[in-house]
């Protein structure tokens, strides 16, 4: 876009590459430092990730902003997208009452990220709701994807009056570069990943390492699979419910060497999370 933009801001999903991008730029090597990061909180990140957060907002020189529109978590366990209407906007793996398999359409993303982060820039450029932004004003929005799934995640904004920047394909680097440069200054540490704990698109290695490190988290995507399952769910779900592609309880899956879940973040429209 023409001009210099009226703000420049990193989206903080609280994971390695995001944050790997926040802290060059509170130390000068990414350009020009951005005047806020904003978290947008779907409500069930790990505990860790929130601990990362405040630890971040303890050593960047700039605001980090936290929003939240819902809950995904409450949502999902009631059937319900953001708005309270009868859709559950998370990609679950379902079961139909035919027997047929198939996923939800994917917004989760959208609602609970994009959407409370859009509303928070037009509330810090001074506009309502409905107000439309003046021609030549823009922020540039900073996202952490890193070189290795630039070509399948890189997404220009749906708002003409946000130009989506990627600083970390601009310097070449892939999400083991950001994890090499950050282990490097903070020896010990250890950058969490960004996702929601009952993310559908979790690989299985992914279900593994939280079954194996983090039993709490893994205890609650226990409790809310189950519960998507309860008494009258599949009327609301036009069927059985999962966050598993098998089909199949997590808590009834061993996880062992052969792999039954991959990637899917390719599928992941917005490049938004996990970052």
């Amino acid at each position: 876009m023409a001009g210099e933009p009226e703000l420049t801001v990193l989206s903080l999903g609280g994971g390695v590459q995001s944050s790997v991008a926040a802290l060059m730029a509170a130390d000068g090597l990414l350009r020009p430092r951005p005047d806020f990061a904003i978290f947008a909180d779907t409500g069930w990140e790990p505990d860790g990730v929130y601990r990362h957060l405040e630890w971040l907002r303890d050593v960047l020189p700039f605001p980090v902003k936290r929003v939240q529109r819902g809950d995904l978590r409450a949502d999902l366990r009631a059937g319900v997208n953001s708005t309270g209407q009868r859709f559950s906007s998370v990609p679950v793996f379902v079961k139909s009452l035919s027997g047929k398999a198939g996923i939800a359409r994917r917004q989760c993303t959208r609602e609970y990220k994009l959407s409370p982060i859009e509303a928070e820039l037009r509330d810090l450029l001074g506009l309502g709701y409905r107000q439309a932004v003046p021609d030549g004003v823009y922020v540039e929005l900073w996202i952490g994807i890193s070189t290795d799934e630039a070509a399948l995640r890189m997404k220009a904004s749906r708002e003409r009056w946000i130009e989506h920047r990627w600083p970390l394909v601009e310097l070449g680097y892939s999400r083991d570069d950001c994890r090499a440069w950050f282990a490097e200054r903070w020896p010990g540490r250890v950058l969490p990943r960004s996702a929601c704990i009952g993310c559908p698109y979790h690989t299985d290695a992914e279900w593994a390492e939280m079954k194996r490190g983090d039993p709490r988290s893994w205890a609650d995507a226990i409790f809310v699979d189950d519960a998507l399952r309860a008494d009258g769910r599949a009327d609301r779900f036009a069927g059985e419910v999962y966050l598993h592609q098998s089909l199949t309880p997590l808590s009834a899956i061993a996880f062992g060497d052969e792999p039954q879940q991959g990637e899917l973040f390719d599928a992941e429209c917005e490049g938004m999370c996990g970052v």
